[in-house]
């Protein structure tokens, strides 16, 4: 899906400019009571790992709480649609991820429109995947493991935590580029994936890297290739999948969101402090031991990651046909 011009702008720009007297006092008395920082997706993850550690940052710098709300469901489109019908004044953020650029082709029938009802605030990090076999399969490389796929189509079952997953997308974006067949089995999950993978029940995922990376170093789970372009520090000595397919690139990302039309000066306040928590050194600490890279800047710049990702994932999902469970 090509994304029309008008609306990539409404992404890299965000939302539109109040008269300079209005916007000068909303962003000096911002915030005033506390702020809603919804999640779509359950406590003990990433994204809520994530969210608390910047809703505290955020707290510490402005001087009033930011309150993690988990909004769980239809892979985080209850969070999205919850925030974008909020009122447009800075105290409800959303924390966006991949799945809200993905669910943006994938679903057809949404109450809001992620692209445009959602203003980019700022991005946080991005996280490989982890492209990882059963031990019990004969394949070490990326080349060894498609000459594999191509010589028993359909007998490779890749496993993903569920249907337009970004486990799910990476994989199938995999197979586009490489022309191979495997069998997609959805699993409820990050946990009951891995157990079946570990024990050869299925063969491949593409694995978010901090759901996997202790199964990595035990030796529980074979890495053949990371899906970004560039290697994780956390795992130096593993490949990256471009290396063998050029033009592949894929990540889990994550970052900060808000109503369409928010004041300007809030978003750009909020910005200015996700940037200042991205320097720290505390915090790029917990970020690099999750295997994340930093990706600070403007809302501009987030928002051309999101218009960029929307797009990419749309093509995929029109590719394989993915339908939502």
């Amino acid at each position: 899906m090509r994304l029309p011009r008008r609306t990539i702008l409404r992404l890299a720009a965000g939302a539109a400019a109040l008269p300079v007297t209005s916007r000068f006092a909303l962003a000096q008395a911002y915030p005033n009571k506390p702020v809603r920082f919804v999640v779509g997706f359950a406590a003990g993850g990433a994204n809520d790992i994530l969210a608390r550690l910047f809703g505290e940052w955020l707290a510490e710098r402005l001087g009033h709480p930011f309150i993690v709300e988990n909004r769980v469901g239809a892979s985080g489109n209850i969070a999205a649609e919850a925030v974008a019908k909020s009122a447009p004044d800075g105290y409800t953020l959303l924390f966006v991820n991949a799945p809200n650029a993905i669910n943006a082709t994938l679903y057809d029938k949404l109450n809001f429109n992620f692209a445009t009802d959602i203003a980019p605030v700022g991005g946080i990090m991005r996280v490989p995947n982890i492209m990882e076999v059963t031990p019990a399969l004969p394949v070490r490389t990326v080349p060894e493991f498609i000459a594999y796929a191509k010589a028993n189509p359909e007998k490779v079952n890749m496993a993903s935590a569920g249907i337009g997953t970004s486990i799910h997308v990476c994989g199938e974006l995999f197979k586009m580029m490489t022309g191979i067949r495997m069998a997609h089995v959805p699993y409820r999950g990050s946990a009951p994936m891995l157990t079946d993978l570990m024990g050869g029940q299925v063969q491949v995922t593409f694995d978010n890297l901090p759901a996997s990376i202790e199964f990595i170093r035990a030796g529980r789970l074979r890495p053949l290739a990371v899906t970004t372009t560039t290697r994780s520090e956390a795992l130096p000595d593993v490949p990256t999948i471009a290396q063998f397919v050029p033009g592949y690139e894929a990540s889990a990302w994550f970052g900060i969101g808000a109503p369409r039309n928010t004041p300007p000066d809030v978003i750009a306040l909020l910005n200015r402090e996700i940037n200042a928590g991205l320097a720290d050194p505390k915090i790029k600490a917990k970020l690099a031991d999750l295997g994340g890279t930093i990706i600070p800047g403007s809302p501009a710049d987030f928002g051309r990651l999101i218009a960029s990702e929307i797009e990419k994932w749309a093509k995929v999902i029109k590719f394989a046909n993915i339908k939502p469970e």
